[in-house]
């Protein structure tokens, strides 16, 4: 049995996703707890692996059970009046049971995952927001966990066109941190910024896949052109050299979101898991999907 978890994490007191042997992490935090609910050693494989202080609100994982394990699942007893919850279903709300009150890692759903279905591999495209603070919006304590404050009068017009002018199919080496035989080329589909309610910068980035630091540096880009450091047309020329420049400098990771995993319809999900593989086979010593930095 393959089951698909939808969860979102406060990334501030992670140091990552990925489970390590003497540090807390989200992957050792949520299977910790799912040993406790079913037993063995259970692995999540997650659609796309954070660093340290990047936090998630649509972040996808499956997990595979093993028949002792689906054994305790569905050993649960009936409700009052002879009806039996969905023990998938409620999966989920037994995990929130042990994480406890006010947890900064949360399972918000549990669901039987479609035939096909890799949390990893069949992920078409992922989303990302990132956020600002600046003068205008002024420094908001409440907010300091996910939010990075830039002391600056920031250009948001300027942002978005330089923004917009990096969206497509490029490689991206001069905006991610480099992986030996590691391709830095990635299709970037969405890239724009706007200020919401209360001023607050918001970057809406939405690509295939991620190298390395890519969001947190072109974010950085979009900065230095809010500020007058670089021009709007300085990021696509920066890119196009492909060389890493001190301009152009990578942000916080308290200020990124992992908000959306977007996979294709149930019929050709098991399609884009084997191309993706293949693809990965081909690309020796090539980064995650998405590494989510």
């Amino acid at each position: 049995m393959r089951i698909r978890l939808d969860i979102a994490y406060d990334g501030t007191h992670f140091r990552g996703w990925a489970r390590q042997p003497t540090l807390r992490s989200v992957q050792g935090t949520l299977e910790d707890a799912i040993a406790r609910v079913l037993g063995g050693e259970p692995r999540l494989v997650v659609a796309g692996r954070t660093d340290a202080g990047v936090h998630a609100r649509g972040q996808v994982a499956h997990l595979d059970l093993d028949p002792q394990q689906e054994e305790r699942l569905r050993a649960r007893r009936s409700r009052a009046g002879g009806e039996t919850p969905d023990p998938v279903e409620t999966l989920a709300a037994r995990l929130t049971g042990v994480l406890g009150g006010y947890a900064d890692a949360a399972v918000l759903r549990t669901s039987i995952a479609p035939e096909g279905f890799d949390a990893r591999f069949s992920a078409v495209w992922r989303r990302y927001e990132y956020r600002i603070a600046d003068r205008l919006s002024g420094y908001d304590p409440l907010e300091r966990h996910r939010t990075t404050t830039v002391r600056a009068d920031l250009d948001a017009a300027a942002m978005d066109a330089a923004a917009r002018s990096l969206i497509g199919l490029h490689d991206f080496a001069a905006y991610c941190k480099p992986r030996e035989e590691a391709t830095t080329i990635r299709t970037l589909l969405e890239f724009d910024w706007h200020r919401d309610g209360d001023s607050v910068l918001l970057a809406n980035v939405k690509a295939d896949a991620f190298c390395h630091s890519m969001v947190r540096a072109l974010v950085g880009a979009c900065v230095a052109v809010g500020e007058g450091r670089l021009a709007v047309d300085d990021v696509a020329d920066i890119r196009d050299e492909g060389e890493r420049v001190p301009e152009v400098k990578v942000l916080a990771a308290r200020g990124l979101t992992l908000t959306e995993v977007g996979y294709p319809a149930a019929g050709l999900l098991a399609a884009r898991a084997e191309q993706t593989r293949a693809r990965r086979d081909r690309e020796p010593g090539a980064p995650q999907p998405d590494p989510s930095r």
